[in-house]
């Protein structure tokens, strides 16, 4: 089943939280996304209802593995395609990050996987 980009980015989000803190709260992923509370729950929400993460009301959230598992695949697109912006066309970093995060959603597993296997070629 896919989800919006919106979705993926929350998980992204929540996954890098989740390196960092012990306890990821509504207000942390709205601090670190720069979005309304509203907002994250609605999110937070949907991703619940998809069994992508656990929320306490009011409380601590934390991904499920089937939200794991979805995070650490979106959090490898960007880094992949944000190491060929920046490796291979030397494209800026603050730029890399921003267009990265664009094109993750837009591509494929397909790709990711051949362009991967082209870095690993190139950059050794």
């Amino acid at each position: 089943m896919g989800i919006s980009s919106s979705l993926e980015d929350y998980l992204e989000t929540i996954l890098n939280l989740q390196k960092c803190d012990h306890e990821i709260r509504i207000t942390d992923i709205a601090d670190e996304m720069h979005v309304s509370k509203p907002s994250v729950n609605r999110a937070v929400n949907t991703l619940r209802s998809q069994g992508f993460l656990e929320h306490e009301k009011y409380g601590k959230l934390r991904l499920t593995n089937k939200g794991e598992q979805k995070a650490e695949s979106i959090a490898r697109r960007h880094a992949i395609i944000k190491t060929f912006l920046t490796d291979v066309l030397s494209v800026e970093e603050e730029t890399a990050e921003q267009e990265a995060c664009m094109i993750e959603h837009s591509i494929g597993q397909k790709t990711t996987e051949r362009l991967s296997e082209f870095l690993d070629k190139t950059l050794k």
